[in-house]
Parts: structure tokens; sequence; C-alpha cells
């Protein structure tokens, strides 16, 4: 696991440029994406760069139940908005979360993972430790599967939206063991309300309760923290 603390999200973004490009370099074709504030800098960096990815892939980490495409909170729109429209992809998988059938969809996801076997993944990570909506819990052996979403998270989506009943109250998401089959991981996290996540994921024991600890036994993770994040850390 590769460590790098920076001072600020613009350092950070040109942090994960650098990622990217070196995984370009060594052959990476297949980059899993994430949605939410953490890849906006890395993102904003990728897309001022040089950088071409129109004969790559992307697969998206998640999407919510029942919000269309051009929803503003959709995952769908969010990556148009910060990364598609600027630099398009060959094909860009996403979950649908629009599907008849989810369970349906959820085994079609995997097929496009094992399709396509993931060179690079960026992730961020919850307050509790969790990675894409994997919460506490969910078993380190779960691959693409329907995701009840907590309380706690229902209710921190609310400021999205215009009342509480309009939150997805499910989203489709990579498993665990989907994200661990990625060649590659980029972590990121800010702002001590995640130094705890921080300090339990890298120095804490690999245990379902802490989703991210699981990355302790990935071969290739880069792990990117401003100094708030780092803060609780017994080696940096």
């Amino acid at each position: 696991m590769k460590l790098e603390i920076i001072n600020s999200q613009i350092e950070a973004g040109q942090k994960g440029l650098q990622v990217f490009k070196k995984a370009i370099q060594q052959g990476a074709q297949v980059f899993g994406l994430a949605t939410g504030s953490t890849p906006i800098s890395i993102y904003d960096a990728i897309t001022q760069s040089d950088l071409d990815f129109t004969k790559f892939i992307s697969i998206n980490l998640d999407e919510y139940k029942g919000l269309s495409n051009d929803h503003p909170e959709s995952y769908h729109y969010f990556m148009n908005k910060y990364f598609f429209s600027k630099k398009p992809f060959a094909h860009s998988y996403m979950p649908n979360g629009l599907a008849n059938d989810l369970k349906s969809e959820t085994k079609h996801y995997d097929q496009i993972i094992n399709d396509n076997p993931i060179d690079l993944q960026i992730l961020g990570i919850g307050r509790n430790g969790h990675i894409g909506f994997n919460e506490p819990g969910t078993s380190f052996k779960s691959q693409t599967h329907i995701v009840n979403l907590t309380d706690n998270t229902i209710q921190a989506n609310s400021r999205f939206f215009d009342s509480i009943d309009q939150v997805p109250k499910q989203a489709v998401s990579m498993g665990i063991a989907s994200i661990m089959k990625s060649k590659e991981i980029l972590i990121a996290a800010y702002g001590k309300e995640k130094a705890q996540a921080v300090k339990e994921f890298i120095e804490g024991p690999v245990t379902e309760d802490v989703p991210a600890s699981i990355l302790q036994k990935h071969p290739k993770v880069t792990v990117i923290l401003d100094q708030d994040a780092a803060a609780l850390l017994s080696k940096k």
C-alpha cells in the first residue's frame, strides 16, 4: 500500500492524474470509476490533461434505483458532468437503476466486469469505512448486488432532494469481491471526519465491519489523503 499525504485537493488531483498516467503507460485500458465529492479534484485534473480515453472502457461502481439518466442526482448525470462530456470513452458501463429486473441487472453487470477486467479502480471511503455502497457487514465475497440504503445514508442524501420521500431507498453496487478483482486501486479521503475510518482501514484488523480494510490484502493500492484525513495514523 502506497500512502500519499497532500496539502490540498488540487495537489490530490495532480497525484491522482499521475496514477492514471502511469497506469496507461503500463497498458491499462479499463477504468473503474466512482462518484461523490472525493474524486472530483482527480477528475478535474484528468479532464484538463492531454490524456485520451477514446479507445478505453469505463465501468462505474454503482447507481441508484429509480433515477433516470438525466436526473441531476443520478450517477449517470454526475459522470457526464464531471468526466464523460469532457473526456469520452469508447464505451462507458453503468448499472441500470431503471431495470425491471434488478437481480438480472446485477448478473449482467458482473458479466461486464468479467469480460472487461478493471485495470485501475478509483474509490472513496465513507465515514463508516464503506466503499461503493458496501456498508459495514457486507460480505467480502459479495459480487454486484442490490443494496438497501441505510437510514443514515437516506438522511444524508435528503439534502439533495426536495423531500426525503424522493430519496432512493435502493441502489445497485459492485460488491467487494468485484472491486478486489481490479488490478490496481486508487482510494482517496479528505477531511477530519474521515480520519477514524482511514485509521481503521489502513491500520486496523481486516474485518467486514470496516469494508475498506480488505484493501490491505490487495497487491497494488495507492492511498491519497489530506493532512486531516491522515491525522490519526500512527505511521505516515
